[in-house]
């Protein structure tokens, strides 16, 4: 099993974390193996083993592992309990032991977030749409709601810089919002294309929402085969993708 963490949040006692890559499940052909998103049109029973397993590396009931359908939002929910029906949101915060809070993610960002001492963690999606309109200040927010002081951050794997080509009208948006914003395009490599850095654009706004112990895994889903990549499948002509999940969860 692919399991990456963060130095940081792994050093808090009694917070489980764990960015999951595609490997040790029982999916098979486009989905092999660790798929653990219900959104993808996988064998449902093997999409609930992978996320079983995913439970048992976090110490967690598989019930207690929770993934929202996430929208591209700022939604935020403060989680109390297990839910059957996901709900649309991007992202969640909880004071609740043994609720794991997971992210499902295909090149998008996973953040996951912690107070140690206050006893809150938070996790959120974040694809460009949701970071430009906020979803990690939303948490970030939510989580001071419970009384969160000191928060510490992880930047989970993504699709980076050097993989994440855009056109023209999408760099414009970020600079008619703020001219800044110009700091995270590069030259792409075709003429009116950019590089665009999104976890350089989420780490800034992190800082910017007062997280100053930030850590980023620096890990490029496009580029490493070892995590499920949309933009990949699409450039491969693949008609479905697995989902790589991220989690957080509080022990005790």
């Amino acid at each position: 099993m692919r399991l990456d963490r963060a130095a940081t949040l792994g050093s808090f006692d009694g917070i489980a974390h764990g960015f999951f890559g595609r490997t040790g499940g029982v999916s098979t052909g486009l989905y092999a193996s660790l798929n653990c998103g219900p959104g993808s049109n996988d064998d449902p029973a093997a999409v609930g083993e992978n996320r079983a397993r995913v439970a048992s590396a976090l110490n967690v009931a598989p019930t207690h592992l929770l993934s929202l359908y996430q929208i591209h939002s700022p939604q935020v929910l403060t989680v109390t309990a297990p839910f059957a029906e996901r709900p649309q949101a991007d992202g969640m915060v909880t004071t609740v032991p043994g609720l794991a809070l997971g992210i499902l993610a295909a090149d998008c960002t996973p953040i996951l977030f912690a107070d140690p001492e206050a006893r809150v963690i938070g996790a959120c999606h974040a694809g460009w749409k949701g970071a430009f309109y906020g979803v990690a200040e939303a948490t970030i927010a939510a989580m001071r709601d419970l009384g969160a002081k000191r928060i510490f951050a992880a930047i989970g794997p993504n699709i980076r810089q050097a993989s994440y080509e855009v056109g023209a009208e999408f760099r414009d948006r970020f600079i008619e919002s703020d001219p800044a914003n110009d700091a995270w395009f590069a030259p792409g490599k075709a003429e009116g294309k950019f590089q665009f850095d999104l976890a350089g654009f989420l780490k800034a706004r992190l800082t910017t929402a007062g997280i100053a112990d930030i850590q980023d895994l620096g890990i490029d889903t496009y580029a490493d085969p070892d995590f499920f990549s949309y933009r990949r499948t699409t450039h491969r002509g693949e008609p479905d993708y697995g989902r790589n999940i991220s989690a957080i969860a509080l022990t005790s």
